[in-house]
């Protein structure tokens, strides 16, 4: 089987008697994207820092890529891009010259080909109109661009995004969306950390939410909704006879402008329900099984709202 590309056991760090992260263990499978969610001071950016080796542990292990940190760092990192706590740039350098330095600081970069792949990775987030522009003129989104180009300036394995599209307009949420896919696609793992659900709801394939320091949940998209429950759905103009069989079946409906609704038991499956329905002669409109969005399902977890369009 194949190693997650991320691997936490027991992850702990304190700040004196503060602990802004408790135990975490969670993996990351190799070529997902994974959400990383949870409200302001969880310990998402602290949880990033100490798997990229930039905080140490107060406890716990870590493994990237199969290897573990901060033991293998010298030959892990090279193969991990990465975006923390928004990117800082020199502001008299062009966009450009401060990718080329950049990438003259890896001991593994060709100097040969160096102007090509600065010239890529500017085309990869959209910003070859402004290269030669200085960076204190960029706006917020446009030095986040810059600073998912200088993730990109080599093939990595594995990315891991602190809110990558943070200053973005809506169009350049939609492109860093796009390209995050398109990294997926190539057969990178993407670790992204953001404020967005809706941006997580349709990009990741797992997700681990973070409250107080803990993790909360974590697992596949789908998981994570069928933990908070589903339920029955019954549209019908015979409401109160449909939740007098809902009751017979041991649910607890409730009825509402002609819905009928109730909470459903693993063991209970959806045709059982609309056969007990029709047999007892209710005119049965409209059926269905829903899940907690997953607004929906954190609030349930953390006790809190959540920006949902930024």
């Amino acid at each position: 089987m194949t190693a997650p590309a991320i691997r936490a056991r027991g992850l702990t760090k304190r700040f004196g008697r503060q602990v802004a992260v408790d135990g975490l263990a969670f993996e990351v499978p190799t070529g997902s994207v994974f959400g990383f969610l949870g409200p302001n001071g969880s310990g998402k950016t602290t949880t990033i820092r100490m798997l990229l080796a930039l905080a140490r542990p107060t406890g716990g292990e870590v493994e990237l890529l199969g290897e573990r940190m901060p033991r293998a760092s010298a030959s892990v990192l090279p193969r991990v891009g990465a975006l923390v706590e928004g990117p800082a740039f020199s502001p008299f350098l062009t966009g450009r010259a401060n990718l080329s330095r950049l990438d003259a600081a890896d001991p593994r970069s060709v100097s040969a080909t160096r102007r090509a792949r600065v010239a890529v990775a500017l085309e990869r987030v959209g910003l070859t109109h402004a290269a030669d522009k200085r960076a204190h003129a960029y706006s917020l989104g446009m030095k986040q661009r810059l600073g998912l180009a200088g993730a990109l300036l080599r093939p990595r394995d594995l990315l891991v995004l602190d809110e990558p599209s943070n200053g973005l307009d809506p169009q350049g949420t939609r492109e860093v969306r796009s390209l995050i896919r398109r990294l997926a696609d190539e057969g990178a793992t993407v670790f992204v950390s953001s404020h967005l659900l809706t941006e997580i709801e349709q990009l990741c394939s797992h997700v681990g939410v973070m409250r107080a320091g803990r993790l909360v949940a974590s697992g596949s998209l789908d998981e994570l909704r069928a933990g908070g429950g589903r339920e029955a759905v019954v549209s019908t103009p015979d409401a109160g006879a449909a939740a007098t069989t809902l009751r017979r079946l041991g649910l607890a409906p409730a009825v509402l402008d002609g819905r009928v609704t109730a909470a459903l038991p693993a063991q209970t499956t959806p045709e059982s329900i609309v056969a007990a329905l029709v047999a007892d002669g209710v005119r049965v409109r409209g059926f269905a099984v829903s899940s907690p969005s997953l607004e929906e399902r954190f609030v349930q977890l953390t006790g809190e709202g959540f920006d949902v369009a930024g």
